[in-house]
C-alpha cells in the first residue's frame, strides 16, 4: 500500500480547473491596489483601468483571430454560452424558433435549451457516433426552414472528442443559420481560428487556460444580430452591463498571450506524456476501454473505463494517495447518474460509471506520469480483488 505522505500531491484534473499561472497572477497583482479604479469613470484610474480592459481585448481578439471590437468580457463560459442562446433566440424568434444542439454538450448549453423550450424554442439534440463525433450530415438532416441557431462544442470536456466544426461552419452558412460553439476546452489548447470555424458565436473562459477563475469571453461576429443577456450601465458597448472584473480580465489578457506564444510546445509535450500514460496503463491493466475518438480528441485527456471497478472507488482511492483525478465534467460530479456524454455514445450505464478521466497540463512531468501508473494499477488491482472476495464470500 502507497502512502502519500511520502509524496507530493499530483493534480491531473486539469480539464476541471487549471491552475493561475505565476505570471498571470503578477499581471494582475496591481489591480487589485494601485490601478484599482472603475474603467467607467473618466478620471485617470478609471483611464488605466480601461486601457488594461482594451489591451487584453486585443490579446484574445489576436488568440482567435477576430477583431478586437467582436470581444464582450463575461463572467466565464457559462455565461458566454448562455448569452449565445438566448441572444440568437430572442434576436431571431419572428424568423423561427428550431435550435439544434448535441447531446453531448456541457450542461451550460443543454440546461439553457430546455429552459428555451419552456420558452417557446424546439430544440433538436444530434447524437454522436460511438467516437464521440457529431456527423455534419447528421446536424445538416435536422435543419428545418424555422433553424435559426446550431450550437456544437469544439471539443468535449469529458472524453475530449474535437469535433469537425469548420464543416459545421460551412454548412451552417449555406442555410443562413448561425453558429455558436463551446470552445472553453480548447482555447489556448489548440488552434482556434473564427474565420476558418465560420462561427458566429464562441465561448471562452479564463480558467481552462491558467487564467483566474470568474472571467471569460464572448466572441460575437461582427453584424450578427444580438440582443444583451445583462442590462444596466451599458458596459462593453452595449452588450455586457456590469462593472468590469479588471483583475480578472487582464488576467485573461495574460493568459491568453502566454498560450499563444507557447500552445504548440506546450501541446506537443503534453500530447507526448498523455499518450505515454496511456499505453503504460493499457499494457498493465487488462480490461481497459478508452472512451472517445482516439486520435481526434484533445492533446491532454484520457477518458477510460475499467471493467469491474466502480469509477467512484477508484476516483476516492486514488484521491487518498493524493492523485486528483475525476469522474466526469466537475460541472456535474455531485450527480449519481452516470455521464450523458458516456451514455449517449453508447456505453451501458455501468460502464459509464466505471469511466474515470485523467486530464494533464502544463505543470504535469514525466515522474508524475510514472507515479499515476504504479499507484493506479495498484488500486485496480486492489479492488478487483476485493470485489471477488465479495462474490465468492
Amino acid at each position: 500500500m502507497f502512502s502519500k505522505e511520502n509524496f507530493p500531491p499530483i493534480y491531473m484534473d486539469y480539464a476541471a480547473t487549471t491552475p493561475v499561472d505565476p505570471r498571470v497572477k503578477d499581471a494582475m497583482e496591481s489591480y487589485f491596489t494601485e490601478k484599482f479604479g472603475n474603467p467607467s469613470s473618466i478620471h485617470q484610474f478609471g483611464q488605466d483601468a480601461l486601457e488594461a480592459i482594451e489591451n487584453a481585448r486585443i490579446q484574445v481578439a489576436q488568440l482567435i483571430h477576430a477583431e478586437p471590437e467582436e470581444i464582450v468580457f463575461t463572467s466565464g463560459g457559462t455565461e458566454s454560452d448562455n448569452t449565445a442562446l438566448f441572444s440568437a433566440f430572442y434576436a431571431l424568434r419572428d424568423k423561427g424558433n428550431h435550435i439544434i444542439t448535441t447531446a453531448i454538450e456541457h450542461h451550460a448549453v443543454l440546461h439553457c435549451c430546455v429552459f428555451l423550450e419552456k420558452l417557446g424554442a424546439k430544440v433538436t439534440y444530434v447524437r454522436p457516433d460511438k467516437d464521440g463525433i457529431v456527423r455534419v450530415e447528421a446536424i445538416e438532416k435536422a435543419v428545418t426552414p424555422q433553424t435559426i441557431l446550431i450550437s456544437v462544442m469544439h471539443a468535449n470536456n469529458e472524453i475530449g472528442t474535437i469535433q469537425p466544426v469548420e464543416a459545421i461552419g460551412q454548412m451552417a452558412k449555406k442555410y443562413g443559420i448561425l453558429f455558436h460553439t463551446d470552445a472553453v476546452q480548447t482555447v489556448g489548447h489548440i488552434p482556434v481560428d473564427v474565420q476558418k470555424m465560420q462561427v458566429d458565436f464562441l465561448s471562452l473562459s479564463g480558467h481552462k487556460l491558467y487564467g483566474p477563475k470568474g472571467v471569460g469571453a464572448l466572441y460575437i461576429r461582427k453584424g450578427v444580430p444580438f440582443v444583451p443577456f445583462l442590462h444596466g450601465g451599458g458596459q462593453e458597448r452595449g452588450r455586457r452591463s456590469s462593472t468590469h472584473n479588471v483583475p480578472g480580465i487582464v488576467g485573461l489578457g495574460k493568459a491568453v498571450e502566454i498560450a499563444r506564444e507557447e500552445m504548440e510546445i506546450e501541446s506537443r509535450r503534453i500530447q507526448n506524456l498523455r499518450d505515454r500514460l496511456l499505453s503504460q496503463l493499457e499494457a498493465q491493466i487488462p480490461g481497459i476501454q478508452c472512451n472517445g475518438h482516439r486520435t481526434q480528441r484533445l492533446p491532454n485527456n484520457i477518458n477510460i473505463s475499467v471493467d469491474h471497478v466502480e469509477g467512484e472507488s477508484l476516483l476516492m482511492n486514488l484521491d487518498l494517495e493524493g492523485i486528483a483525478v475525476s469522474s466526469g465534467s466537475a460541472c456535474s460530479s455531485a450527480s449519481q447518474e452516470p455521464s450523458h456524454v458516456l451514455t449517449a455514445i453508447g456505453l451501458s450505464p455501468e460502464q459509464a460509471r466505471g469511466a474515470v478521466r485523467l486530464t494533464l497540463g502544463r505543470f504535469t512531468t514525466e515522474a508524475e506520469c510514472d507515479r499515476v501508473v504504479e499507484v493506479f494499477c495498484e488500486i485496480v488491482t486492489r479492488l478487483r480483488n476485493l470485489s471477488s472476495f465479495g462474490k465468492n464470500s
